[in-house]
């Protein structure tokens, strides 16, 4: 039979960034415990008071963020490429029953070009093409008949390549974006204080 403790361990650690939040002290435990109370007492099938579960979060070890850290760090030394792309375009259409025969026509014309960047996105009432700001034009003239629902220009994205066993280790996608959040945070604050 599982502990309390063994509970709210597992509870907790399925959540990466609430175990992160929880060793920089982040997170009111009396809150947390408010919260995981109800998953707690059905994994154990009886009544749970808060004050179990509270102690039971502050007993949890910070081993485990040392644990996470490792795993991370080993998957980042293994990361591939990251791709910066500029200059792009973001176009959403409403759905017609026209709107595919023009996205061929936008495939057709990039199927030999290997620098233009293009994906689509078709939704159930709309579709997102991300595009290459060289294929503005040619997307605003084919798409004249569309409704066009929204566009923003001027975007960048970044693509990492990720390895196989990324699934193995929860939260990675969660401390990859944190790192570059925090750079950008960083250098635009080094930038304005450097001025």
């Amino acid at each position: 039979m599982k502990t309390i403790q063994e509970v709210v361990e597992s509870t907790v650690r399925k959540t990466p960034f609430i175990e992160e939040a929880l060793h920089e002290k982040l997170i009111n435990v009396s809150s947390l415990a408010r919260v995981i109370l109800p998953e707690v007492s059905r994994t154990l099938k009886k009544d749970i008071k808060v004050g179990a579960v509270m102690m039971a979060i502050n007993r949890l070890s910070p081993a485990s963020e040392l644990r996470i850290r490792k795993n991370i760090k080993k998957i980042a030394a293994n990361l591939g490429d990251f791709i910066v792309r500029s200059d792009l375009c973001d176009f959403t259409f409403k759905n017609t029953p026209t709107l595919l025969k023009e996205i061929a026509k936008i495939l057709t014309k990039t199927a030999d070009q290997n620098d233009a960047f293009l994906t689509i996105s078709q939704g159930i009432f709309e579709t997102n093409i991300v595009a290459s700001k060289s294929l503005q034009a040619f997307i605003e003239r084919i798409f004249e008949n569309e409704t066009c629902i929204n566009s923003v220009l001027d975007l960048a994205s970044i693509t990492i390549k990720l390895p196989q066993n990324n699934l193995e280790q929860s939260g990675i996608y969660y401390f990859i974006l944190k790192q570059l959040a925090l750079g950008r945070y960083f250098f635009t604050r080094s930038y304005f204080y450097n001025k």
